[in-house]
């Protein structure tokens, strides 16, 4: 598995507000950092899918445990 730079624990709140706060910490970091979402809401699964085909940025893992949705993204390395 990746090295893991940052968390966003996400529990509790509703489509699309995990994604949105993903984005937000995708775009804060730099090119090739790995960034860990935990997410309660089930809708989130079909969220973080669509928005890493579109955006580039590569979904690494994408997890169901114990009713938390974790995402494992790469921010996208362009160039």
């Amino acid at each position: 598995m990746s090295k893991i730079d940052q968390i966003l624990d996400a529990s509790g709140l509703s489509c699309p507000l995990p994604l949105l706060k993903a984005k937000q910490a995708l775009n804060k970091m730099e090119q090739g950092k790995v960034l860990k979402v935990i997410a309660t809401d089930a809708g989130s699964v079909r969220d973080f899918k669509a928005f890493t085909d579109q955006s580039g940025d590569q979904l690494l893992e994408s997890v169901e445990e114990s009713g938390s949705y974790i995402y494992v993204i790469r921010k996208q390395i362009k160039g």
